[in-house]
Parts: C-alpha cells; structure tokens; sequence
C-alpha cells in the first residue's frame, strides 16, 4: 500500500479562491478584510513567515498591515501597538508573530489581543468559548492550524464521524486544541491524546484511523507503529543543520516508511502547513463578515 497524498497546496489555492469571492462580496459593502502582524525585532525564519501571510491576503484582494517593533521595545511600546490594532476598524485580524524577544511578557501581550481579532484563534477568551460549545454554531475564531488539518481531510472527502483520532502532542497549537474542535457533534470523532510522556506510545497509535503528528520528535511515528490503511497528518517540525550546505532542514514526526502501511498522509513540509495561512485568512474574512452583518 502506497497513502494517497493530501495535498495542502491545492486545498489551500481551492480556500483562497473561495475566499477571494468573499473578499469582491464585502467590497460591495464597502468593507475590505484587513489582516495585520506585529512583528519585533528582525528574526529572518519570523521576517519570511510575515512577508508570505502578506503577500497572500493581498493575493486575494485583503488590505495587509504590517507593524514592526525593534528587537530592543519595552513592553509598553508592544502593548501600545496592541491597544492601537483592536481601536483601528480596518484592522479586523491580527497575529502577534512568535516568538517575541525574552525580555517581553508573551502572556500578557497575548492576552490584550480583543478576541474578536484574534486571527490565530488562541486566545483565553475563545479557546474557553469552544470548551463550552459542543452543539451550536461556531461564531468566534478557531485555532487555525487545527482546523486546517481538519479542513485538509474535509476537502479529500474524508469523513471524521465516528473516527478514533490519536492526537500525538500537547502544545497549544494544535494538540491541546485540536481535539476540542473534533469533538464537537458536527465532526463526531473520538480523540485519544498522547505525549512524549506517555508510556508505550505504539499501543495506542495502532489504534488509530487517523494520526495527527504534533509533538515536534524527528520520525517518532514508524511504520510498525499505523494501521494499514490509517490516514496521518505530520504536523510537527524538527530543524536540523544539514552539515553538507550548512542549511537547515525540516523533518516531520512521520518517518518516510509509515507511507507504505498508511492510506493517507498529509507530509511535512508541504500538508498542513499552506492550509494554516489559509486558514488563518479565513479566521480574518469571517470577522470582517461579522463586524458587516453586524453594522448592518
């Protein structure tokens, strides 16, 4: 068995020309999505992920914002700018790029984001919204690297209900979170979460019809490790110095081999990170559309 790949490029390119229609339909009210990052000091990894978000909402007709902090701002200089986004009304999405420089209170500038412009979905506020919502609609943002996994399986027609998905990580991104989306009645799956702590690992993935890869350990899932015909999302990221060109070099937490045991597989890099971006343009398009509906 070789896994049919899922491809985050081309379900990403099928969202943002959806989104782009969205984007000429706000136009028409008047209204066009504003995406903002904040961004301190001159990280090259963190310049070059900014720059891509950017270009690609302005790809599709959204108004891009790009603040920039030095590498020396206090933490009232980064909360100023905070405060200045959440007043400014053609600001109605926004990200914090991290990681911020050591001296600053990530928390607390985090935290200051208003939830309605959180384009990460990860604030406090609307991650506790979506703890306490299993049945009704959805009209918060939701953390988008999860839902972009989701939103990847969707799109191949892939459906979740009543699936055992194991869940391999625990940071806020994605494992913590992720399973509160895929429990909620409209998708139906029942979630297992594991962790670098958790003893004999393999047990459970075995188990699985869908393996969802964040703990960021260079190939900790093996082919022994799947169910033949189990679909795998690789979602984690480990970067290692290639000692040959002095480059870095990203590995997912899949190794190659789980390809010939699984039915499908999202790969690192090229799966879910594209739908991310995706994802995260969405979050902002859906406030905007809130804040029309809204001023209607």
């Amino acid at each position: 068995m070789t896994a049919k790949v899922l491809d985050g490029k081309a379900a990403s390119a099928e969202i943002k020309r959806e989104l782009s229609e969205r984007v000429k339909a706000l136009g028409e009210k008047g209204v066009t999505p504003g995406i903002a990052t904040v961004l301190v000091g001159a990280d090259p990894a963190s310049q070059l992920y900014v720059g891509m978000k950017h270009k690609q909402s302005e790809a599709i007709g959204m108004n891009s914002i790009q603040r920039e902090l030095p590498a020396d701002a206090t933490q009232e200089d980064v909360e100023a700018l905070i405060d200045e986004l959440n007043a400014d009304p053609a600001c109605h999405g926004y990200i914090v790029q991290l990681p911020l420089p050591k001296h600053l209170d990530t928390d607390r500038v985090l935290e200051r984001i208003d939830p309605a412009k959180d384009a990460d979905g990860l604030h406090p506020t609307n991650l506790g919204r979506l703890v306490l919502n299993v049945n009704g609609p959805i009209d918060t943002p939701l953390p988008c690297t999860p839902r972009g996994v989701i939103e990847l399986l969707l799109r191949n027609d892939y459906d979740l209900k009543g699936k055992h998905v194991v869940v391999v990580g625990r940071g806020v991104t994605i494992g913590r979170s992720i399973g509160l989306i895929l429990t909620r009645r409209e998708i139906n799956a029942t979630v297992t979460q594991v962790h670098t702590g958790t003893v004999d690992m393999g047990q459970y993935l075995r188990q699985a019809d869908v393996i969802v890869a964040s703990a960021g350990v260079k190939h900790l899932i093996t082919a022994e490790d799947v169910k033949p015909g189990a679909a795998i999302l690789d979602v984690g990221v480990t970067r290692e110095t290639d000692p040959e060109t002095g480059k870095d070099k990203i590995y997912g937490d899949v190794h190659p081999d789980a390809a010939e045991v699984a039915g499908y597989l999202s790969p690192n890099p090229g799966g879910v990170g594209p739908m991310t971006v995706a994802l995260l343009m969405t979050n902002v398009i859906e406030a905007a559309e809130r804040a029309a509906g809204a001023a209607e």
